[in-house]
């Protein structure tokens, strides 16, 4: 399966500025420095919108649901660089506590060594979706074949272990490059944000974690957190079990209702 590509309006004019600077630079000579000029800063603008991952620029991104779902007080919430086989068990305990679904992004070769605790986010109800095979840090420098690779690899496994294509995306970090979309369309696969960030890989500080999630917190968000890689609090807690409680208490209190990124599609 694949969906059409269709490149995105700044990168149409991005070709259109190289065609325009080749024919400047050969018709009128003393141009050049102009054309080149334009070019790089291009260039640049291009770079920028990779490193940025709540930039539409470079193709369709869900920075937040569906106008739909946050008409329903919806809101997601994605769970990235799983599963952990000490630390998921634990997320997904207090997740059944609170009657609440989530989005787990994984990468694949985690998944292929925890197959049976990947099968069991589905089998609880949850969603798993496509975080990359490697989760290389270079994700964003990759070519356009070494990429799909990649991302292939992890649809292969995920949609393998869990009998459920994954049907989004999410690259290391968010970061990308212009290379990614039509990967993307050939795969039939969404690219997926979010709103809200709490850097939890790195603030190890609950109550700043919780703070930059809840902060102006409403129908829509799509909250970002970490079963993989998370940080250790003082006490050696990974910092989301530290924030999860105290978090879904908020969005009960807000009347808000966590649902996984593909019931936001409905």
């Amino acid at each position: 399966m694949s969906r059409p590509w269709r490149p995105a309006p700044f990168l149409k004019a991005s070709v259109a500025l190289h065609g325009a600077a080749a024919v400047g630079a050969a018709v009128v000579p003393g141009a050049w420095p102009w054309a080149l000029g334009a070019l790089v800063v291009n260039h640049a603008a291009l770079t920028v919108s990779g490193l940025l991952p709540r930039s539409t620029w470079l193709g369709p991104n869900w920075v937040s649901l569906p106008s739909a779902s946050a008409a329903r007080r919806e809101v997601a919430l994605t769970i990235d660089d799983g599963p952990d086989p000490e630390v998921t068990p634990q997320v997904l305990d207090l997740l059944d506590e609170a009657g609440v679904r989530a989005t787990f992004f994984c990468i694949g070769w985690r998944a292929r060594q925890a197959p049976a605790l990947c099968r069991e986010i589905v089998a609880r109800g949850h969603g798993v979706e496509n975080h990359g095979d490697s989760h290389s840090n270079a994700f964003s420098l990759f070519g356009p074949k070494r990429m799909r690779a990649d991302i292939a690899a992890a649809q292969a496994t995920l949609a393998d272990l869990t009998g459920q294509a994954p049907r989004f995306f999410r690259a290391t970090a968010g970061l990308r490059n212009p290379l990614l979309e039509p990967v993307l369309a050939e795969l039939d696969l969404q690219l997926a944000a979010w709103t809200r960030r709490p850097f939890d890989t790195v603030n190890a500080d609950p109550e700043r974690v919780l703070q930059r999630l809840t902060r102006d917190l409403g129908p829509g968000d799509i909250l970002l957190m970490h079963d993989g890689h998370a940080a250790h609090t003082a006490s050696g807690e990974p910092v989301i079990l530290s924030t999860l409680p105290r978090l879904l208490q908020r969005l009960k209190q807000a009347d808000l209702n966590p649902v996984t990124l593909q019931e936001a599609e409905r």
